[in-house]
């Protein structure tokens, strides 16, 4: 017996698909904001990726690299990759552990938190006009964001 071929989605149901999916509208989003973010830096010769990786580091806290990737939400690959950007360009160094030197622990460089200083009054004023954009709700759409 010889399957029938699928019918297509009504154009309803895509209609219903396109206006209440979180995962699309997420996904579409944030392709748009990382677009404008990675404008944004480009002077810096960073993404948006490697500037939210650099503030991360930029305080004390001193993560592995598995505990940055689970930071950020990234795969272990991923993070391995970024990383080996930045200390390719000398913005980070890896640096073994205290007590177990299979560890490595990510560490900005002084020209790391030097690009990070000059990147950060961007992200403000960026972050401020899309503030606006988003009629104050920038905030909320984050914390609600942050729940998931």
């Amino acid at each position: 017996m010889q399957d029938a071929s699928p019918k297509p989605l009504s154009i309803e149901t895509i209609h219903e698909i396109r206006d209440n999916c979180l995962c699309l509208a997420t996904q579409r989003a944030a392709r748009v904001l990382a677009r404008r973010f990675d404008r944004l830096f480009a002077p810096l010769s960073i993404t948006n990726g490697q500037f939210s990786m650099m503030v991360a580091l930029s305080g004390q806290w001193r993560p592995k690299l598995s505990e940055l990737a689970q930071f950020l939400a990234m795969d272990q690959a991923t993070m391995t990759a970024a990383v080996k950007a930045l200390e390719r360009r000398g913005l980070l160094t890896l640096a073994p552990d205290a007590t177990d030197g299979r560890i490595r622990r990510p560490i900005l460089t002084e020209e790391g938190a030097r690009v990070v200083d000059q990147a950060a009054p961007l992200w403000k004023s960026e972050h401020a006009k899309l503030a606006i954009e988003l009629e104050g709700q920038a905030r909320a759409i984050s914390a609600l964001l942050a729940k998931i």
